[in-house]
């Protein structure tokens, strides 16, 4: 019997660098100043995690126009991230170390989420 392979949202790399965002973002928030808990780092780690998650429903979503709608919520929510970055560091949160491996992670995530976008959009997508 020959195994067949299940596509999901996970082999997305586009979600697969998101989600590298995600872990990122969690460990580096994980040393901020606790009276932050629920300010900077909560706001930060759910805008981290909308990113993953709307490209998670999207991939499901039967029309164009819905897969577009959540993808222009993941890339509203990077965005929003990219404040993030700046926040932290201009609240010294994050070293230049640490803002570098979230702005290179941040970019990956975007290039791919573009493509990806740009590919339903041109209809050359297939989920």
């Amino acid at each position: 019997m020959i195994a067949k392979t299940t596509f999901s949202f996970e082999n997305i790399v586009a979600w697969q660098k998101a989600h590298a965002f995600v872990l990122s973002v969690y460990s580096i928030t994980r040393h901020f100043p606790e009276e932050e808990k629920y300010g900077l780092t909560s706001q930060f780690r759910r805008a981290a995690i909308s990113i993953e998650a709307n490209i998670a429903e999207g991939y499901k979503k039967l029309s164009k126009a819905d897969k577009l709608r959540f993808l222009n919520i993941a890339q509203g929510s990077l965005e929003e991230c990219r404040d993030y970055i700046i926040l932290s560091r201009d609240l010294l949160y994050i070293n230049e170390e640490e803002q570098n491996i979230l702005c290179n992670n941040i970019e990956a995530a975007s290039k791919l989420l573009n493509g990806y976008s740009r590919g339903i959009l041109d209809n050359n997508a297939i989920k």
